[in-house]
């Protein structure tokens, strides 16, 4: 970690609460009053329960979902952005030079090849083609992804498969702030370790990550810090 490093994110009393519309209009709080921040270069982990939120955080960050209450600020440049308050075009501006996200399911355009799959990730990033595919080709190779299966759509995978692919896309771009959630749930210990690599050289490049490791071990390799994130009392109250 560096030292006196810039802040990249902070999260300020944040709360999430869904509103059940099938049942009654029941509110369901799901995290309540969270604060933390992480730093460039520095990897923080949020522990808890399952249920307790953790992937709703990363969501909110991501703007996936909206935000209760709180504010959830990236850094963009010299300024933050609070991505509780942005409108649609400022949070697609953030994903496009900010934020990067590998989150526990791959979502891609049916009948792409994986390897493209990866390279838009690249291009993205600024890479011309060459480069695009290059940078995808190596992190397939990192990922142990066999190479037979580069030029096949990854929704003919293995869940296991399609979570590399998902890591690999994730890791195409380097964006200075990146959201993990789980990465190795699917995988075994040798792709797990090269997973913990691919973390490591990216927080050696200054990148400011958070994290959910439901791997004890992966999680002590990688991080830097913990925030336990305590169940929120779910009493439900009706509209």
């Amino acid at each position: 970690m560096q030292s006196a490093a810039a802040e990249m994110l902070r999260i300020e009393n944040v709360s999430k609460t869904f509103t059940l519309h099938l049942r009654g209009g029941m509110y369901l709080p799901v995290v309540s009053s969270l604060t933390l921040h992480v730093n460039a270069g520095e990897c923080v982990a949020l522990n808890g329960p399952s249920g307790t939120g953790k992937s709703s955080i990363l969501k909110m960050i991501f703007g996936s979902y909206l935000t209760s209450s709180g504010s959830v600020l990236v850094r963009a440049g010299a300024d933050f952005v609070d991505v509780a308050k942005a409108g649609p075009l400022e949070v697609l501006a953030l994903r496009s030079s900010t934020l990067g996200y590998v989150s526990q399911f791959l979502r891609v355009i049916p009948r792409v090849a994986c390897i493209d799959v990866i390279a838009a990730s690249a291009r993205e990033d600024g890479c011309d083609e060459d480069e695009a595919q290059a940078r995808a080709r190596s992190l397939l190779a990192r990922l142990n992804l066999p190479e037979r299966l580069w030029g096949l759509p990854p929704a003919t995978f293995s869940g296991g498969e399609q979570q590399r692919v998902n890591i690999a896309r994730g890791f195409a771009a380097h964006r200075p702030v990146m959201l993990l959630d789980e990465p190795t749930a699917s995988l075994d210990a040798v792709n797990s370790a090269a997973v913990v690599e691919l973390i490591r050289e990216r927080k050696a490049a200054g990148a400011a990550i958070l994290g959910v490791f439901h791997d004890a071990s992966v999680r002590d390799k990688v991080a830097d810090r913990n925030v336990e994130i305590q169940p929120v009392e779910r009493s439900e109250v009706c509209d």
